[in-house]
């Protein structure tokens, strides 16, 4: 299991050269979020495994900073997004996922396999989605 989250989130960190015009969305995504709830393949992650993690977007970039850190791109398309990881371990992979904000709350949904978006923020019976809801940090 902390491989399989390793991964993602390295691929959240990675970094790609090609980018597209940003969606109005994009720039209320901007800043620091940490996660509150992980789950993948329908289990709760326990709070141990994310509680040092830190997604940051500006536009059309992402960071990841996990075990080590991840640098990539992120087209948004309506609540879909495309990753792409150019530094860190998922360099070179393609993710898909969904999001969604309501009540502060950023929630994603990323298909591992980057074969398909996912179809509902809803992980169970499918191994290859995670979950992940984040909360802004605030500005100190």
């Amino acid at each position: 299991m902390k491989p399989l989250l390793f991964m993602f989130l390295f691929f959240i960190g990675s970094s790609c050269g090609t980018t597209k015009k940003l969606s109005k969305n994009s720039t209320v995504l901007n800043g620091i979020w940490v996660p509150i709830k992980q789950e993948m393949g329908g289990k709760e992650l326990p709070i141990l495994a994310f509680e040092k993690q830190k997604l940051t977007i500006n536009d059309s970039v992402y960071t990841v900073i996990a075990e080590s850190i991840d640098k990539g791109v992120i087209i948004f398309t309506d609540n879909k997004m495309d990753i792409y990881g150019r530094e860190g371990v998922n360099a070179g992979k393609h993710f898909t996922a969904i999001y969604k904000v309501e009540n502060g709350n950023l929630t994603i949904c990323y298909n591992l396999a980057g074969d398909s978006y996912p179809e509902a923020f809803e992980t169970k019976s499918k191994r290859l989605l995670f979950l992940s809801v984040y909360k802004k940090e605030l500005v100190k």
